[in-house]
């Protein structure tokens, strides 16, 4: 699904060039579970970002599917962002002026879906992470273990092919993180690839591999 070959990430600083990603050679096949792990700094969540189509400031190559990424506009790589991508951000990223339901929806509206269809996978999807009696509150009405769970519920909604989550169960307790780890293998056993970015070595296990980032390399 994801091939990258020598993808790298610097910034232009007064000092000079400051490196975030160095020389990433890595492939992730349909249907895999990655996890990346590395101290804070490592380049773990700017890696999520770039495969993620969030993230334009890049150099190397990087192709998705039979689509060569490094070659397309931003708007091009925005549209393969919504109609493949789920994603799990650290900050939530959830749209302050809409309420629970309507966040979830968003990325349902994305697709050729019927408004009666949107709304009854909504429904269902709320259902399925206990928050129907959250779905007319606003983020900032939720705790943060409430709007992570938002977060993942609307990174999963529109069943991408592609799921990445950046440090996914990070404001859950132990019991919620447990369930959203089992709902993500589910969701990879279906079919869907995943790639988390964890330092919670328990929740690393869920993965059939796992690659480390130190210093913006990839250790081998």
């Amino acid at each position: 699904m994801i091939k990258l070959k020598g993808l790298e990430k610097s910034y232009r600083t007064r000092a000079g060039q400051t490196w975030v990603l160095r020389q990433i050679d890595l492939e992730i096949p349909e249907g895999e579970f990655l996890t990346i792990m590395g101290p804070s700094g490592a380049g773990k969540s700017t890696l999520l970002g770039i495969l993620g189509f969030y993230d334009h400031t890049w150099e190397g190559e990087y192709f998705f599917q039979d689509a060569a990424v490094h070659r397309l506009a931003v708007k091009e790589r925005a549209a393969l962002n919504k109609r493949h991508v789920g994603f799990v951000f650290q900050q939530f990223h959830l749209l302050d002026d809409l309420t629970v339901a309507e966040n979830l929806d968003v990325p349902l509206s994305y697709r050729d879906i019927k408004k009666s269809e949107r709304q009854a996978i909504v429904a269902d999807t709320l259902d399925r992470f206990g928050i129907v009696a959250k779905k007319d509150l606003f983020p900032s009405q939720l705790s943060g273990g409430q709007q992570q769970l938002v977060a993942v519920a609307r990174a999963i909604i529109a069943k991408p092919a592609l799921l990445l989550a950046d440090e996914p169960t990070g404001n859950l307790h132990t019991d919620q993180g447990r369930e959203i780890m089992d709902l993500f293998k589910r969701l990879n056993q279906d079919g869907t690839t995943i790639v988390q970015v964890t330092h919670n070595e328990k929740w690393a296990a869920y993965g059939n591999r796992i690659i480390r980032l130190r210093d913006g390399w990839m250790e081998k």
